[in-house]
């Protein structure tokens, strides 16, 4: 049985976020000491592992808990697996892309700063103007 700080160091989560899978249901209710301190078994280390990981991997909480619905699933039920883990791939692709159309903005104005400060910044003006952008760039999601 684990204490939550253990379970927090053996997992790399933070007690409080412990707290709130518990409170969403992706983990079970752990037991109690006389002293009221939650216990925790190799199940439930186990299943945050697992949460822990599928968030590592960017995946929404929603996703994560389907696929912790899936538990015991057999058949064609798994392809939601299979359908969320595909999902999640197209969407880094287009974040990487989008990284990579602001690492080009952003390579293109730093370059524009010829290093004399005797005039208008190129730096500062690129990042007032949005439309001296050569394109699309929005922050990713």
């Amino acid at each position: 049985m684990y204490s939550i700080g253990e379970l927090s160091r053996r997992t790399g989560t933070k007690v409080p976020t412990i707290r709130f899978y518990e409170d969403k249901g992706l983990l079970p209710k752990p037991q109690r000491t006389e002293g009221n301190q939650r216990r925790y078994d190799d199940v439930a280390l186990k299943r945050l592992r697992f949460i822990r990981h599928g968030r590592d991997l960017g995946l929404p909480l929603s996703d994560v808990e389907a696929l912790l619905s899936l538990e015991g699933a057999q058949g064609p039920d798994l392809n939601r697996a299979h359908d969320i883990a595909e999902r999640q791939l197209v969407d880094l692709r287009e974040r990487i892309t989008q990284l990579r159309k602001l690492e080009a903005e952003l390579t293109r104005i730093t370059a524009a700063c010829d290093g004399k400060h005797d005039h208008v910044c190129a730096v500062l003006h690129a990042f007032s103007d949005h439309s001296a952008c050569l394109g699309p760039h929005n922050a990713i999601k």
